[in-house]
């Protein structure tokens, strides 16, 4: 996995690199939930019975990435070698910046 690529340079937009919390929470809800809904339902009512709905436990715009945005080759190339000169004491560090920086971003 590590020559493994990324095929599509999109990105979550907040510092979060990943939702896995956000979405733990969102189904322990879900099933809490659910499982009240059972209990509490008489054995007739059952079969008229419809689940919870996502949206009654859950809101996607509170969660640690809000949306994606796409990064071209370009765009990646020229923000590594700004941040490699931000941060580089010499060329040789600096290149070496550059291409850890390029090789984090297209690593999956």
């Amino acid at each position: 996995m590590s020559r493994s690529r990324r095929r599509h340079p999109i990105r979550g937009i907040c510092i979060s690199s990943s939702e896995r919390w956000d979405k733990k929470a969102w189904h322990h809800r879900f099933r809490t939930r659910e499982r009240q809904v059972l209990a509490r339902a008489s054995p007739e009512a059952l079969e008229a019975h419809f689940p919870v709905l996502e949206r009654e436990v859950s809101n996607v715009w509170a969660m640690e990435k809000d949306g994606h945005f796409y990064l071209s080759l370009k765009d990646q190339t020229a923000s590594a070698e700004w941040s490699a000169e931000r941060e580089g004491q010499n060329p040789h560090e600096r290149a070496a910046l550059k291409k850890r920086l390029m090789h984090k971003w297209m690593g999956k």
